[in-house]
């Protein structure tokens, strides 16, 4: 019976989404599969190359910088010259940069070829976000993103635990086989997935949202700040825990076992999470998942052990779960068709200021004060986050759905949207229609009124059905 019950979970999981999404998901899986460089980059530039590890964190941040910089260009370029175009140009990019960092020596270079490749791999994202809100259902959208993440996340796993073999065997090779399954990601683009941008009317095209109209957004940008709060929180996994590790005597290969519980999780819970979530108060969930995120971290304080330690990594990666599907929704819901490209990249742009801040953030913070500042610095953003998202959630409409978003596109759209949840009582509808015409009486001069009156407001079921469907 379990087994039957998790058979039917997967199948509701993965259904009713469209062929193109697949096809991106597929991209998303084979480009986190090839991302070893992100993972051993620093042991290449320290061991490999024997440079310190102050010039690793720089090199980082070089990276990070590289990424805050194209996230609003690769915005722009989403909507003007299209999500499909972006994704070839950003992937093939990445590809041929990775190639050339593999063959730098020279410190300079090797800076500058990676203030490239943070470019050029972050350039994708907003293109593939907005592609996936054009191609996926609004009511499917949490869905789609939690199983886009679960594939980013997968691929990670898998592709953390081949980087150590193949940095014993070679760094280059490292680099090469990054550089050569970005490639296939771009391949996979080109040979199937079709342009997805809406078709703008007039009127669109006149109101374009630019820049300036994205920063005027202040709930947009409200959101955006709330993001680049929780994602300085998550940053620290990667970049505060593992020296707050090692001051305290644990060895690299104890902070790998702590954090491998990070991957395991999501790729266990994050699909089961979102069934359980898609339906959920969208308020309730940032409250909540900011809150775990910050307390979660704060909980290190107390850390002495690897397994406390990993009990940490535990509480906040739950919060990661709920987060990620469910914040990109709220973006999604905030954000204009015709804009989508800028508002992502303003989005994707606060993730991306994030991992550039927060190495320097937590090694001044811990240098100084302490690694137990530095944790409670996460309980109290954490903190501040959740009660923001819990002021700005409850000025949202509650009239304004998800399902919404499409209907400034078509008028016919907007009529089927009221007449939706009104398909079950279609026969009551049709008793009250026969009525009304049995009292017209049979003159020929009434009838051909009537199926142009009753007929084009309320429709038959399925044709009301199959324009819901559309939404």
């Amino acid at each position: 019976m379990p087994l039957a019950v998790m058979r039917r979970a997967v199948r509701e999981t993965v259904s009713g989404l469209p062929r193109e999404f697949w096809w991106l998901w597929t991209s998303t899986l084979i480009n986190r599969l090839g991302a070893f460089v992100a993972t051993f980059m620093a042991l290449y530039l320290t061991l490999d190359r024997g440079y310190s590890a102050s010039y690793a964190g720089l090199v980082a941040s070089l990276h990070g910088l590289g990424g805050v910089v194209s996230s609003l260009g690769a915005g722009v370029m989403t909507d003007r010259l299209g999500r499909r175009p972006t994704l070839l140009i950003a992937q093939t990019s990445t590809a041929a940069s990775v190639a050339l960092l593999g063959f730098m020596h020279d410190p300079v270079s090797i800076a500058a070829v990676a203030f490239l490749v943070g470019m050029a791999s972050n350039a994708s994202r907003p293109a593939v976000q907005a592609m996936m809100a054009d191609i996926v259902r609004p009511e499917d959208r949490v869905r789609a993103f939690s199983l886009n993440y679960w594939a980013i996340n997968l691929g990670f796993a898998v592709s953390s635990m081949a980087a150590g073999f193949i940095a014993e065997f070679s760094y280059l090779a490292g680099f090469l086989i990054e550089a050569g399954m970005t490639l296939v990601c771009a391949l996979v683009v080109f040979a199937k997935l079709p342009e997805s941008r809406p078709v703008r009317t007039a009127k669109e095209t006149a109101d374009e949202a630019g820049l300036g109209t994205v920063l005027r957004d202040r709930r947009f940008m409200s959101v955006v700040g709330l993001s680049f709060l929780v994602s300085l929180v998550f940053q620290q996994g990667s970049v505060g825990l593992p020296v707050a590790m090692g001051e305290a005597g644990f060895t690299p290969a104890d902070y790998g076992l702590a954090i491998a519980g990070n991957g395991v999780l999501i790729v266990a819970l994050q699909i089961p999470v979102t069934r359980f979530i898609q339906h959920r108060d969208p308020r309730r969930l940032l409250v909540v998942s900011s809150l775990l995120a910050g307390y979660g971290f704060g909980l290190t304080a107390f850390a002495g052990s690897v397994g406390v330690f990993a009990l940490t990594v535990c509480v906040w990666t739950l919060a990661e779960i709920v987060n990620a599907p469910t914040q990109t929704g709220l973006v999604i819901r905030l954000s204009p068709t015709h804009g989508r490209g800028r508002y992502q990249g303003m989005y994707t742009m606060s993730w991306s200021l994030a991992a550039l801040i927060a190495p320097l953030m937590s090694g001044v913070v811990i240098d100084r004060l302490g690694a137990e500042w530095l944790w409670g610095l996460c309980a109290v953003v954490g903190t501040a986050a959740g009660l923001g998202y819990g002021m700005l959630m409850s000025r949202l409409p509650a009239e304004e759905p998800a399902a919404q978003v499409p209907a400034a596109e078509s008028p016919v759209v907007k009529v089927s949207v009221v007449e939706a949840p009104s398909v079950e009582a279609g026969p009551a509808v049709e008793e009250i229609l026969l009525e009304a015409e049995a009292a017209a009486g049979p003159p020929p001069q009434v009838m051909p009124p009537t199926p142009a009156g009753p007929t084009a407001v309320t429709g038959p079921p399925p044709t009301a059905k199959s324009r819901a469907g559309t939404v």
